[in-house]
């Protein structure tokens, strides 16, 4: 059976960077297939890329995802390996406190060279535009009404399988 991790991550004292732990939450509180685990990574990105050493066939990632759209639009983002404009081709330093997606997985890859173990095959991003990463508790109205949306999302996501995510690269949900 295969088998799929969704990872909350973000800093709750930062507002809306908080978004994927919210929508970890509620999303744990649902019933969901056996094969499916739901996970607060909260900062933790050196403990999510450990935890996917045993052995995870697709990954979730959820968190603040800044784009340039509306605060509290929803992105699936399908990821296809480091890069983007901001990216020398330089691996991504790594820093316990400040783990983005790109790091945690080349820490992954690294840690994989040398145990033997493998990846996730697929990994997709759920995103949130947020209004605010300044810090304080709680989020953004726009983000805090978008957390039930992403559950929907999310469940939507590992509903339809991998066959159905061959879809463009980014893809904006609507809300």
């Amino acid at each position: 059976m295969t088998r799929t991790l969704v990872a909350g991550i973000g800093n709750i004292f930062l507002r809306d960077d908080g978004f994927g732990v919210e929508t970890a939450r509620r999303l744990s509180e649902r019933p969901l297939p056996a094969h499916v685990e739901v996970v607060d990574i909260g900062v933790r990105g050196v403990h999510l890329a450990y935890q996917l050493l045993d052995g995870y066939d697709t990954l979730v990632l959820v968190d603040a995802t800044a784009r340039g759209e509306a605060p509290g639009t929803l992105y699936v983002i399908e990821y296809d390996g480091p890069g983007g404009d901001d990216n020398d081709g330089a691996a991504p330093a790594i820093d316990g406190h400040r783990m983005t997606p790109d790091t945690v997985l080349v820490l992954l890859d690294t840690l994989c060279a040398g145990t033997g173990g493998q990846p996730p095959r697929r990994v997709l991003i759920v995103g949130c535009e947020p209004a605010s990463t300044d810090e304080g508790m709680g989020l953004s109205p726009p983000v805090s009404d978008a957390v039930p949306q992403a559950v929907r999302l999310i469940e939507e996501v590992l509903e339809s399988g991998p066959s159905a995510w061959a879809q463009a690269p980014a893809a904006e949900a609507s809300t």
